[in-house]
């Protein structure tokens, strides 16, 4: 073939489920840019129109006609471009996960997803149908007849076709197939969640099969907190016969990302300049990004004015004091100071005035003090130092702090069941019940501020508390949004400490000198987390062993004996602790307040991992652990 050189882009979008304006609007803008770079091919991502979290919404009819309705004034925008967008199709009693293609104003077709994601977080065969390989039909839709199915197209001689998102993740992908076709360039509309190091692997997907299947490769992510617990790290990649081209910037807080380069297709075709990339990614730089941009979205999106925080002095409640922080300082530097305020949506003309006089680094603190406000919640078990780290990280990073204690109230709860009972209330005879009413008397203030504020209250309890349900249910469970639900405590203790050492945070300097624990019991009793339950480390890898890997509480039993962790007899208290809790704790993980997916699993069992709350609690499985029996290991 001659050469042929096509100007091609990727937009990662911000979308939020059926908020059609505002989901045009990017739409509009990615097309009105692209256009502006002469671009010829326009790939938008997966289920734009709708978002792709609509959930058993797509189950209705109404919604697949009303996103067809916007696609038909999608296609007036699209005059001297192709640009490829996503919708559901609701055909023959099925919905079907498409992405239409656009060519100067006229519908050309509609390529239907083939494989559907059904792990993890995924629950596509819910709601839609898998089309069949090599199965092309028409339909009708307001009259007009269309094309569907497994299509491959054309532009300026160049032939493409696409793999929407799960397509590309399966051995039998529709690559293999494409490429017999004389296919040269495959588009792929994504919305595939964020998850620590993910990037590595989408990108060796994507540049991999750009060289094995010798043919340029376009990929567009959603970008943002489309709808509450996912987060879309919005990377655009254009990778060819191997080459990375283009790689934009992830988790920015923009609502339309576009990257565009030339593409020369030929037989010998001339590669532009490859970038290097090299992996592996910090952690801990991808997981603040990606708390940043998701607190920012929940908060905008919600229609609500900043955040109330029960501010502890401790490890999880200090984590998300310097993320919202860290959200501000992100926001600032992606969007400058007005473009931050204005996309907040919660500043009067007034406010936006007095922000407009501040430079970038005068206004982060003060609008640190605009958004969160956090307050100290003492008891007599409550420590000097865990008030001293509290108060010196508010100050630090510009927090509006409070400070009273809940002494009377405790007293007042404790005397009242006193009298019912006829007996006192003691450490012996009910510790739990003790340790609980001060978690619990601690939720209404910290909701009345909340109410107040008009804004969110951040509940503090994360991945391995949530686990063996060592947490208070209204207590520190209360709230509109857990953050940090989905990271274990080891990773906590490490990333507070780069994010003094590396992000600047010195109020975090108490913290880190500070041990985790409730601190609900008297002080002479040094309580501690671990002394509680068990190593972090520990009890995280019993978690990742037992619902990541899926193994036996035998199995799991066995692999941390061959660690030589401790003694077999310790061990095995280990690992029967931790099933027991589990088991009996399952009520507790179903009304968490809703958490971000960050990790490659989570225990949210409104996403990841279901678990009966009735059940068995492991008895059998725990009797077959016989320290005896393993003496060889």
């Amino acid at each position: 073939m001659n050469d042929t050189r096509l100007i091609l882009a990727g937009a990662a979008l911000n979308q939020t489920p059926m908020d059609w304006d505002a989901n045009l609007f990017n739409i509009k803008e990615a097309i009105t840019e692209a256009k502006l770079h002469k671009v010829e091919i326009l790939l938008l991502p997966e289920l734009c129109i709708t978002g792709y979290g609509c959930e058993d919404m797509f189950l209705s009819p109404w919604l697949s006609e009303v996103a067809f309705e916007k696609l038909l004034l999608i296609k007036e925008w699209c005059e001297g471009i192709t640009v490829c967008v996503g919708l559901p199709v609701f055909l023959n009693g099925l919905v079907y996960n498409t992405a239409c293609v656009i060519k100067n104003k006229e519908i050309v077709g509609f390529t239907a997803k083939q494989f559907l994601a059904s792990d993890g977080l995924h629950y596509e065969p819910r709601w839609f149908a898998a089309w069949p390989a090599n199965v092309e039909q028409q339909f009708e839709m307001l009259g007009q007849s269309y094309r569907i199915g497994d299509i491959v197209y054309e532009e300026q001689g160049v032939k493409y076709a696409f793999e929407i998102c799960e397509d590309a993740w399966r051995p039998n992908r529709p690559a293999e197939r494409h490429m017999g076709k004389g296919v040269q360039l495959i588009l792929n509309p994504s919305a595939s969640h964020f998850a620590l190091s993910k990037t590595d692997v989408r990108h060796k997907l994507v540049v991999e099969a750009s060289k094995k299947y010798e043919c340029a490769y376009v990929y567009a992510n959603l970008l943002g907190n489309e709808s509450g617990r996912v987060i879309y790290d919005g990377e655009v990649l254009i990778a060819q016969h191997g080459k990375l081209i283009k790689r934009n910037e992830l988790l920015c807080f923009k609502d339309v990302d576009l990257e565009f380069a030339e593409v020369c297709f030929s037989e010998t075709p001339q590669l532009t300049e490859a970038i290097e990339y090299l992996p592996p990614i910090d952690e801990n730089k991808e997981l603040i990004a990606a708390l940043s941009l998701g607190l920012f979205d929940y908060m905008r999106k919600s229609n609500s004015r900043g955040f109330v925080l029960s501010l502890s002095g401790g490890a999880d409640s200090s984590l998300c004091a310097v993320a919202v922080a860290e959200m501000v300082k992100r926001g600032i530097k992606s969007l400058g100071v007005l473009g931050f305020v204005a996309k907040a949506k919660m500043f009067s003309l007034k406010d936006a005035a007095f922000f407009d006089t501040l430079t970038e680094e005068q206004a982060v603190p003060e609008l640190v003090n605009r958004l969160l406000t956090c307050a100290y919640q003492g008891t007599v078990n409550s420590s000097d130092n865990t008030f001293t780290s509290a108060k010196e990280l508010a100050a630090s990073i510009g927090a509006v702090f409070y400070n009273w204690t809940i002494d009377e109230e405790v007293k007042g709860y404790t005397a009242t069941i006193e009298q019912v009972l006829d007996r006192p209330l003691t450490w012996d005879k009910d510790d739990v019940t003790l340790q609980n009413i001060q978690a619990r008397v601690r939720a209404p203030g910290i909701w009345m501020l909340a109410n107040i504020n008009q804004a969110l209250l951040l509940a503090t309890s994360n991945r391995s508390e949530a686990s063996v349900g060592y947490t208070t249910m209204d207590g520190d469970t209360a709230g509109s949004i857990s953050p940090i639900a989905g990271i274990d405590k080891a990773f906590i203790r490490q990333f507070l400490i780069w994010m003094q050492q590396e992000l600047g945070y010195t109020g975090l300097q108490y913290v880190n000198n500070l041990q985790p624990s409730a601190e609900l019991r008297p002080g002479k009793e040094e309580q501690t987390d671990e002394k509680d339950l068990m190593p972090y480390e520990v009890l995280n890898q019993i978690e990742r062993l037992a619902f990541y890997n899926r193994f036996s509480p035998q199995e799991v039993y066995q692999k941390l004996l061959e660690q030589n962790l401790a003694e077999p007899e310790m061990v095995q208290s280990w690992v029967t602790k931790f099933y027991t809790l589990w088991a009996r704790n399952q009520w507790k993980r179903e009304r968490f307040a809703p958490s971000f997916h960050l990790d490659d699993y989570n225990v949210d069992p409104r996403s990841w991992l279901r678990f009966p709350i009735l059940n068995g609690g492991f008895k059998e499985e725990l009797s077959k652990i016989n320290t005896s029996e393993n003496d060889g290991f």
